[in-house]
Order: structure tokens, then C-alpha cells, then sequence
């Protein structure tokens, strides 16, 4: 293997440990009210889209399996949390958005897990650093460029 691939390989190593390390810090905070950290990511992922989406779009932006994120959003529309809505575009289809009691909780629950990130990742990182994890971290999600202000995405977590 090459010295780049070597280089390249604990990188990866070095991404996959801070991320087990945060996200065992973030589960263990006591945040998450009523809901597992992966519902509170659903939630999140529709907060960032101003249209309902399908949920083959909501699978692409959360690590469940198709039918773990079905009984997921089943659970959730249950709770009040999420809604189906027709797809206009095809009359079998559903689009999922949140219901108002949703949204207010993935605000609520969010504000809480924003100031744990920030907390966590500024009490290692200098602001330098921060803005080269950000450029290293949106060019490898294949979004070079994005900044907290693009898309159509809120900028809240």
C-alpha cells in the first residue's frame, strides 16, 4: 500500500474513533427525553427539509435499514410526532413531515444536543481546527462548500 493509502487509512481509523467516542458521550447525556437518539435523527433529518419527503429520501440521510426506519416512522406517526401526507406526484405514495408536537420536540431536544456538540468538539478543537474538520467533513458527505446557511436546511441540531 501506498504512503497515501497507509495515510488515508488512519485517517479513516482516527474519523470512525472520534465518532464511536461523541456519539457514546452523546447517548449517555440525558437529552433525549422520551425518545432513542436514532428517532431524535429522523425527527432531526425532516427538520432540515421545508418539503415532506419520502421515505426512500429519509433512508439515504439516516443509518437504518428500510424496514427498521418503517416501523421507526410507524412508531413516531403513532406518537403524533410525524404525519403521511399523499404524494401529488404519485397518488401510491406518502410523503412524511412532522406534526407540530414533532417539531416542537425535535427543538426542544435539539437546543440540548447542540450545546453537548459544541461543548464536546470545542473543549479538543481550536476554531482553525473546527473550520478544517468542517471543509474535511462536507467534502467528504460529497457537499464541498456547504456552509451552516445552504440548502434548505435550518441551522439548528
Amino acid at each position: 500500500m501506498s504512503d497515501r493509502g497507509r495515510l488515508a487509512n488512519h485517517a479513516w481509523e482516527g474519523l470512525l474513533s472520534a465518532h464511536a467516542r461523541l456519539m457514546k458521550q452523546f447517548a449517555e447525556a440525558d437529552t433525549w427525553q422520551d425518545l432513542s437518539m436514532r428517532e431524535y435523527d429522523v425527527l432531526y433529518t425532516l427538520s432540515k427539509y421545508r418539503e415532506p419527503l419520502r421515505i426512500g429520501e429519509l433512508h439515504r440521510h439516516v443509518l437504518l435499514s428500510q424496514p427498521a426506519l418503517s416501523r421507526m416512522v410507524d412508531r413516531l406517526a403513532e406518537r403524533g410526532l410525524l404525519e403521511r401526507c399523499p404524494d401529488p406526484a404519485d397518488g401510491r405514495g406518502v410523503r412524511l413531515s412532522l406534526t407540530a408536537a414533532g417539531r416542537d420536540k425535535q427543538r426542544s431536544i435539539g437546543r440540548g444536543h447542540a450545546a453537548h456538540v459544541a461543548r464536546a468538539v470545542t473543549a479538543e478543537l481550536s476554531r482553525d481546527e473546527l473550520e478544517q474538520l468542517a471543509v474535511i467533513a462536507w467534502k467528504l458527505a460529497g457537499r464541498a462548500g456547504t456552509t451552516t446557511d445552504d440548502d434548505q436546511k435550518e441551522p439548528q441540531q
